[in-house]
């Protein structure tokens, strides 16, 4: 297992619906997910920073795969496109990414 984090912002003007939307996360959606080997996902909102974390475990055996496979569903691209209006990369992130992946420096079970 993998534990994964990443972050991004979210629009001040665009907080309420996004919570909304993640109040009811379409079911085709949260079977992708599962359909990826993604268990134990959250995402944290730090308000007023409107700062977005992500935090999941990964436990299959090619996460690039497994990414891929996800970004290939057109339940999840669509609800992608409404997710996405709402969020604000970082101007530091990688090329291809939207949400930047975080380097884990510690845990503790």
């Amino acid at each position: 297992m993998q534990r994964m984090g990443m972050c991004i912002r979210l629009d001040a003007a665009k907080v309420d619906e996004y919570k909304r939307l993640h109040a009811a996360v379409w079911p085709g959606v949260l079977a992708m997910i599962n359909a990826c080997n993604i268990r134990n996902y959250s995402i944290f909102l730090k308000e007023p920073e409107n700062i977005l974390f992500g935090y999941w475990e990964y436990h299959g055996t090619d996460f690039p795969a497994d990414a891929a496979k996800m970004a290939a569903d057109a339940t999840t691209r669509a609800w992608w496109a409404v997710c996405e209006p709402c969020q604000r990369p970082f101007d530091t992130r990688k090329p291809g990414e939207w949400w930047s992946m975080m380097d884990e420096v510690f845990h503790l079970d």
